[in-house]
């Protein structure tokens, strides 16, 4: 067997009024360091280091990343283009640097570390390459992944609260159909032992630098429990192959948990009997503000639940008209159980009809109809109960780096 992931070289390219909202946060930046080649932009593109065309009616650029527009999930007509699943050509991208070209002939995960049997080590680990794992029991999954900062621009544009970071709006999060094996497998083909505490997976894309640190490649532990529970290693996303943006050869698929947890072209494990840390549990991906503790609330875990329109910010809508307005709600900690509709500010509220089973594995599509009769600039509301109580709020408890924005988001259109 080979004992390292094989990477291809390739060059990176260089009735109510509204209120305009405030600037959106700024970038963040991120200077790629030199590592596993990253991927080319496409002719496309307009994002340096993805590698997949980004047409402009599906995608709005952020600058390592590019988000999802929601009114892409609807053609001219009003008709959906996106099932329960989105196509892999629209899902969503999240690089903290960019896309690496992985050999999947020659890649190998490698598991090490005291929680195996033997204590492998870093430099003579368990390994298994891609058809090994093809070997193993497939188990087949419906999951959202969802950045940690999907919604972030709203703690400016809403809240009057600029944060740092990438400015998403709500497309940052995408459903899909994942299939590979469970990591629970994977772990005990390895050797698992009973003293296991955390696991620590590792993508092979260049390591991330920022302000002058490096922090090396993206990784964040995963405790035992988790691990064991419902994670996928993911081979096939929507029934084909993964894709380079998508993780390929294989990545982690963490349902409910925030994105970050989903670590993409995962090289290694690193399985010890110990709690372990990286960046992106102590540094990034936890909360820090005056509502908590001074050293900073723990890692994120688990999503918030949220809502979105498809429908283009700012739509223009014919008066006198019915109009049938469509959304999706999800949850990280269960299925969705009501979604509330407001035209008029947030001052009345009426039931959407649920188009979907509300599933804990993903969104629930809605719609409802809305007939303005006069013109002018509206403000249109959706707000999402799940089966644990939990509802979106009309303001989101701020945090410094802007993340797990669950607040009520304000949809402006324009009604003439």
């Amino acid at each position: 067997m080979a004992t390292a992931a094989g990477v291809l070289a390739a060059p990176v390219p260089a009735v109510p009024a509204l209120t305009p909202g405030r600037a959106a946060a700024a970038e963040e930046g991120a200077t790629p360091a030199p590592g596993p080649a990253p991927a080319p932009a496409a002719a496309s593109s307009s994002v340096p280091g993805i590698v997949k065309p980004l047409p402009a009616e599906w995608f709005v650029p952020r600058g390592t990343n590019a988000e999802t527009r929601w009114d892409a999930f609807r053609d001219a007509d009003g008709d959906a283009v996106v099932g329960r699943h989105v196509p892999v050509e629209r899902f969503f991208v999240r690089n903290h640097t960019s896309t690496p070209l992985i050999d999947p002939d020659t890649w190998r995960l490698r598991l090490f570390g005291s929680g195996l049997r033997g204590g492998p080590t870093a430099e003579h680990p368990v390994e298994f390459g891609l058809e090994e794992l093809r070997e193993l029991p497939s188990t087949r999954i419906s999951a959202l992944i969802e950045c940690a900062g999907n919604g972030r621009s709203y703690y400016a544009g809403q809240q009057g609260q600029p944060v740092p970071g990438t400015p998403w709006t709500l497309g940052g999060v995408g459903s899909a159909s994942w299939r590979g094996v469970r990591l629970a497998e994977v772990l005990r083909a390895a050797g698992l032992t009973g003293a296991a505490v955390d696991v620590l997976p590792v993508g092979l894309d260049p390591d991330y630098v920022v302000g002058g640190t490096n922090y090396g490649p993206v990784r964040r532990p995963l405790p035992i429990a988790k691990a064991l529970d419902d994670v996928l290693l993911a081979y096939e996303m929507n029934g084909e192959p993964l894709t380079p943006d998508h993780g390929a050869p294989a990545r982690l698929v963490v349902p409910g948990w925030v994105g970050i947890a989903s670590i993409k072209w995962v090289g290694s494990l690193e399985v010890a009997d110990r709690p372990l840390y990286s960046p992106w549990n102590t540094d990034f991906y936890r909360m820090f503000g005056p509502d908590y503790p001074p050293g900073g609330g723990e890692p994120l875990t688990t999503q918030v639940v949220k809502s979105a329109f498809e429908l283009a910010a700012g739509a223009r809508l014919a008066a006198g008209r019915r109009h049938r307005l469509h959304g999706r709600s999800w949850s990280g900690a269960a299925a969705v159980r009501r979604v509330e509709v407001s035209a008029d500010g947030g001052r009345t509220w009426r039931r959407a009809d649920l188009r979907d089973e509300p599933r804990a594995d993903g969104w629930t599509r809605w719609g409802i109809d809305w007939r303005p009769e006069r013109p002018g600039r509206y403000e249109l509301r959706a707000r999402a109960t799940d089966r644990r109580g939990n509802t979106q709020p009309e303001r989101a408890v701020f945090n410094r780096e802007g993340y797990l924005f669950g607040a009520v988001v304000a949809h402006p259109v324009t009604v003439v």
